[in-house]
């Protein structure tokens, strides 16, 4: 059996090598292309654009992992029946769950290490590859340039912070405004306001609906205001901070992103989105696992089409667990379920799923 492990394990990390390969020259490629019209109308030097590429590189390993274990399983279960090794296996007394141990602990093995190679080399990837796009892409007017951001909290200094629900660039407005003044580390007044903008002429904010709140040392509130009309307002942030201080969830670790949670929190700000992209880097790690599960029964089975037939159930299968994934996430975000729930709804079903194809499989 450790020979057939061996020769099993082999195929498939030997398909699955080449499957990731073919996937990151295909991401480069058509990025690439997508993008020629702003590094020429940015004019970025062709050495930016190759460090641009290499910071690039984890990001799309991560993102075309799941579909190249998915491959690669397919491809590997699929040649055994083709060749009838599957079937030399059977009859040998080797149950199909004993065949399919190998490729479930590597898909397994594979979950794990996913998550810290996001965790620790995409994340920060990305943010190098993001200050690129920020110096030398950031005044392009493309659509792929991110104008819409959720979930900003800056800090210029300890004496204030500011939290800010939606940011559109464009129109340099932030909705759901929340600023705290401290001294000596204590809150000592806040201002939140359903929106603010930019006001070119004076260099201010205009804030609309705001409530001033002010409080003792001990923390008690003192005094509260709440606006008659729109006024303006100077603090020490810029439209063009705003726009390049904000990081986005892919680009924080795990640890990071659970401490700026926490941070939010204790500001009074709603974390309900950041929480559901906490518990999404662990369970969208264990794609890998769920897709082996589902593939491994589809194309094991002796259903019409073969290889075929198994190849093109899986990735629709594939296509279907990302959409349910997306689903979950929605459902997080508007608060109909709970964060950890709604980030693992699509691992939860569709194990589920898988487990129940591997039970009934032929033996």
């Amino acid at each position: 059996m450790k020979k057939l492990d061996i020769y099993i394990i082999s195929q498939f990390i030997l398909i699955l090598g080449a499957s990731i390969f073919v996937f990151l020259m295909i991401f480069i490629i058509v990025d690439a292309v997508e993008n020629l019209d702003r590094f020429i109308d940015s004019s970025v030097p062709f050495k930016i654009i190759s460090t641009y590429y290499l910071f690039s590189i984890p990001w799309f390993v991560n993102i075309g992992l799941p579909m190249a274990v998915l491959i690669a399983t397919i491809f590997t279960v699929g040649l055994f029946s083709r060749r009838n090794e599957l079937t030399a296996m059977k009859s040998s007394g080797i149950s199909m769950y004993r065949i399919a141990a190998p490729l479930i602990l590597c898909s397994l093995i594979i979950s794990i290490g996913s998550f810290f190679f996001e965790d620790k080399l995409v994340t920060s990837s990305n943010l190098k590859r993001r200050n690129i796009e920020r110096e030398y892409l950031g005044k392009t007017k493309s659509k792929n340039y991110r104008e819409r951001r959720r979930n900003i909290f800056l800090q210029k200094s300890e004496r204030f912070h500011i939290a800010i629900e939606r940011y559109h660039s464009k129109y340099n407005k932030a909705t759901g405004v929340s600023m705290q003044f401290l001294e000596e580390g204590k809150l000592v007044k806040r201002i939140d306001a359903k929106w603010m903008k930019w006001n070119e002429d004076v260099e201010k904010w205009n804030i609309h609906g705001f409530a001033i709140r002010e409080f003792d040392p001990d923390g008690f509130e003192t005094n509260v205001t709440f606006s008659v009309k729109d006024t303006l307002l100077f603090i020490e942030f810029t439209p063009e901070d705003i726009s390049q201080e904000a990081i986005s969830p892919e680009e924080r670790n795990y640890t990071q992103l659970k401490g700026f949670i926490v941070e939010l929190k204790n500001n009074g700000v709603d974390t309900t989105r950041w929480e559901v992209n906490l518990h999404y880097k662990i369970s969208f790690a264990f794609t890998n696992l769920i897709v082996v599960l589902f593939a491994l029964p589809l194309v094991a089975s002796k259903l019409k089409g073969g290889l075929a037939f198994g190849a093109g159930m899986s990735v629709f299968v594939i296509f279907s667990y990302y959409a349910f994934i997306r689903f979950g996430q929605t459902l997080g975000f508007k608060g109909v379920l709970d964060p950890f729930l709604s980030a693992w709804l699509g691992n939860i079903v569709f194990s589920i799923g898988g487990i129940f194809m591997l039970i009934f499989i032929r033996k």
